[in-house]
């Protein structure tokens, strides 16, 4: 069974889908399809850490998330997940993270297939030549979150 609402955060609506027991897909979306909000205590576990993250208060998302992929998906996005607040790595960091140095390319696919945006943070990713490369939510609001996170992380 699946389970859905939206969230209006600061940069645009996102759905928020889950089962059961976990967030299965967290992704910006052009208008809410409908808002009505599901008794589910995931997804209201996820938009209250969602407000404390918006508003600067939570710097590491514990809602539990599942998403389908393969192992190696799976591990890559295990890594992103441990990117810590305010701070950014390159495709080749992840890839050494997983003792793999050569399998840059594979973690920007891997990134690419991620659907639970900002709970696990593909937009702490960045070229490594320091420069913003792509996010499926739109290079601007990749931008507006690693902002985010470095002012609030200078006041901590």
């Amino acid at each position: 069974m699946s389970v859905s609402t939206y969230y209006h955060s600061p940069i645009g609506w996102i759905e928020i889908q889950a089962s059961h027991d976990a967030v299965t897909s967290l992704m910006f979306c052009d208008d809410p399809k409908d808002d009505q909000r599901n008794d589910s205590e995931i997804l209201a576990d996820c938009v209250r850490q969602l407000d404390e993250y918006f508003s600067g208060s939570l710097t590491k998302f514990d809602v539990p998330v599942k998403q389908e992929g393969t192992e190696f998906q799976q591990n890559v996005w295990n890594a992103l997940m441990s990117i810590p607040f305010g701070q950014t790595v390159s495709y080749g960091d992840v890839a050494k993270r997983l003792n793999n140095p050569q399998a840059m390319r594979a973690v920007g696919a891997a990134n690419g297939k991620n659907k639970v945006w900002i709970v696990v943070p593909c937009h702490r990713v960045i070229g490594a030549n320091g420069t913003l490369t792509g996010y499926a939510g739109g290079l601007d609001r990749k931008m507006w979150l690693l902002a985010h996170e470095a002012n609030k992380s200078k006041h901590s």
